[in-house]
């Protein structure tokens, strides 16, 4: 890596302002993709990260609120939604040169497949990052649960050398960055736990009451087991574990702790339901699998989904 390695962080929410801001604090350089209320607060204050690993504030800003005024860049971070991916994938072509590299960090597992298909399989990596964080204002990202990472590889599962590089970059700044052989795998992994967010919303409660009542308790296993045994029939390879693995790691989280799904379903925004739940409800009967709380879940938020997008009749 060389001192004029450009990153394009588009998207300066909860995931974007966070592990862009956290790169830029620590002198790479970053050009960020904001709008709106978002775009002006960034130009005017700089950005706010509040973090459990420590407060910090940048000012100024390389923030556009257009695409092509950022230019060709080394890396492109994608700290969107999932279900924009589609429409902002062919957004990206000014930010495209020869050996850049597209690292997506969205939830679910269909993001890398649905930028490859539209800008080219040569540019994308798979990724996936591990944060709670939350945008608590324009402008200023929350961090406030959970070690933060970033996970990725090729999706022809060899270590190539431009992953090492951007472990590197992550490594430098004090984010935990992993590069994988079998990144589908870990998509996978992270999909079947933050599954468990249609359930929050679904119960309108955080993860504490959720895990500590037995009836909840109940449907939050069985929902990680309907998953699991989804990706084994895929050929997915997962430890044998995994949902004793999730159940114990949501012990131990603060017992207000949900997700991003569940507050977006909460706020009466568009979530990204079909990226999660419903992948697993479309898998399942592309497969003749049977995952029937992941479907009740699923269709118990799609009436608020479609109100949220004015789709509501």
């Amino acid at each position: 890596m060389t001192d004029s390695y450009k990153i394009a962080v588009i998207g300066c929410g909860a995931v974007g302002g966070y592990f862009g801001g956290v790169l830029a604090h620590a002198g790479a350089d970053v050009h960020f993709l904001a709008r709106g209320q978002n775009f002006n607060a960034l130009r005017e204050n700089g950005l706010t990260v509040k973090s459990i690993k420590g407060d910090f504030h940048i000012k100024p800003v390389q923030v556009y609120d257009s695409i092509e005024n950022i230019g060709a860049c080394d890396l492109v971070i994608l700290g969107v939604k999932s279900w924009q991916i589609k429409e902002i994938a062919l957004q990206l072509k000014p930010l495209l040169k020869t050996g850049t590299t597209i690292l997506p960090l969205q939830n679910g597992i269909m993001a890398a497949d649905e930028l490859g298909s539209e800008i080219g399989y040569d540019f994308v990596v798979g990724g996936l990052c591990r944060v709670f964080s939350k945008q608590a204002a324009p402008g200023i990202i929350d961090h406030f649960a959970f070690e933060p990472s970033v996970e990725f590889g090729e999706l022809n599962g060899q270590i190539s050398n431009r992953c090492r590089v951007i472990q590197s970059l992550f490594s430098a700044a004090g984010v935990k960055a992993v590069v994988h052989d079998d990144i589908q795998a870990e998509l996978w992994r992270k999909l079947l736990f933050i599954c468990t967010g249609g359930l929050l919303a679904v119960t309108r409660s955080d993860y504490g009451p959720v895990r500590s009542l037995p009836q909840t308790r109940q449907l939050l296993q069985g929902l990680l087991q309907e998953i699991y045994e989804l990706a084994c029939s895929l050929g997915i390879k997962l430890q044998d574990d995994i949902v004793a693995r999730n159940m114990a790691a949501i012990d131990k989280f603060p017992p207000d702790t949900n997700c991003s799904l569940t507050r977006d379903i909460w706020q009466g925004k568009p979530s990204e339901l079909e990226y999660q739940n419903g992948t697993i409800v479309r898998l399942a009967d592309e497969n003749g699998i049977e995952v029937p709380i992941n479907r009740f879940i699923y269709f118990c938020l799609l009436p608020q989904e479609r109100r949220a997008r004015g789709l509501d009749n």
